[in-house]
């Protein structure tokens, strides 16, 4: 459990030692007016601690925790008795041990359940000592207390949460770093060379040694991209609420990250140094389209076009932008082609990004290239 595995032993001890008062206390008035109910609320309250100790905590066993405690003192002054209502104000039976409650809910809630469960059993304790004879000086001063024992606990049991949490997640970068550097090294004295070496060799035989030479050096050229990227985008662990969008649910990973990985001899990709961060879901849905619109190029203008993938981020959208050099075409050939039923720029491309709320504008002029530009905006969710 951690650090706070450490808070719920330290609440078992102060359970421990406040029942332990609360049992010098009941001794040192010998039974009270009612012993034999005195020491079975005693028992009550040993049982009781033993079973929280030792039971993971919940909120089921929280709140019966809040209702014993509660039960404990409202018998009090039964088992006290009216004699006992002297001016300067006896203790009840259930003493200090009432904090526990207090101090269980702020480690497994938070400050506002601290407060919360503090608030409830100060109005109990206050009920009772506001009983006739009794004065109300010691109560409030224990209310007070009560409550800011809840809230501060529960701020700094959420505090250490947190800081444990970062540390974690820092310390398993740091791993994965570590293995990302191992592997890399051995990637670059063994695979990428050999890949050099068949890109290399098969472009000097030439015939099919040149295609395979061709496709070993896409390959070397998208591995290295792989390995200069740096850690992947799983790992970039944003905080929730410094995520783009506002209330943007789910994994958070960089575009351009992602994007690089399509580099090859004949694709250039150009991103910026800062990460371009969009949920996971909107993110695979971008690299399709853009897969989309390469597999355009290479069907349109040849097996060996080069292309041109540029992201950029504008402060309220990312950018991505697929370019050519390709024939082009004419004006209204695209819906031409939509109307014969062929949908690969229509569902491939536009289909996609119109279900994350983007637009995606396609510039092309006959013997310049062609130009698709996708814009997704942030915050937004695909739609069916």
């Amino acid at each position: 459990m951690g650090i706070e595995g450490s808070f719920w032993r330290a609440i078992a001890v102060y359970r421990i030692a406040s029942l332990g008062y609360a049992v010098l206390l009941l001794a040192s008035a010998g039974g009270f007016e009612r012993p034999l109910v005195s020491w079975l609320v005693a028992g009550v309250m040993a049982a009781w601690t033993a079973i929280v100790t030792l039971v993971r905590p919940n909120p089921v066993l929280l709140t019966l925790d809040v209702l014993v405690t509660l039960a404990c003192m409202l018998i009090s002054p039964y088992v006290q008795g009216p004699g006992t209502h002297a001016p300067a104000g006896l203790m009840p039976l259930t003493a200090t041990w009432v904090a526990g409650p207090v101090l269980a809910w702020a480690v497994y809630g938070g400050r506002r359940a601290g407060a919360v469960s503090a608030i409830v059993l100060s109005l109990a304790d206050l009920w009772l000592r506001g009983l006739p004879g009794w004065p109300l000086s010691t109560p409030v001063n224990g209310a007070v207390l009560l409550i800011l024992a809840g809230t501060v606990a529960g701020h700094v049991a959420r505090l250490a949460k947190d800081a444990e949490e970062r540390l974690q997640r820092a310390a398993r970068r740091e791993a994965a770093t570590r293995e990302r550097e191992r592997l890399a090294r051995g990637i670059h004295d063994s695979v990428l060379q050999v890949l050099a070496l068949v890109q290399r060799r098969g472009l000097e035989i030439g015939g099919e040694a040149a295609e395979l030479g061709r496709l070993a050096g896409e390959q070397e050229a998208a591995l290295r991209e792989m390995v200069r990227a740096g850690p992947p985008a799983d790992d970039l662990d944003m905080d929730r609420d410094t995520r783009q969008g506002g209330g943007v649910s789910g994994e958070v990973v960089d575009v351009g990250a992602r994007l690089r990985r399509l580099s090859t001899p004949l694709v250039t990709v150009a991103t910026p140094a800062t990460p371009l961060r969009l949920p996971a879901h909107q993110t695979g849905e971008v690299l399709a389209a853009v897969g989309a619109a390469l597999d355009n190029v290479a069907r349109h203008c040849g097996a060996d076009a080069r292309a041109w993938v540029f992201a950029e981020d504008d402060g309220a959208r990312i950018i991505v932008t697929v370019r050519d050099e390709g024939p082009g075409f004419p004006a209204g050939r695209l819906a031409q082609a939509e109307a014969e039923g062929r949908l690969g720029i229509a569902q491939s491309v536009r289909g996609r990004i119109a279900g994350l709320g983007g637009t995606v504008s396609i510039t092309s002029v006959p013997g310049r290239g062609t130009e698709v530009e996708l814009a997704v905006p942030y915050g937004t969710t695909v739609t069916a």
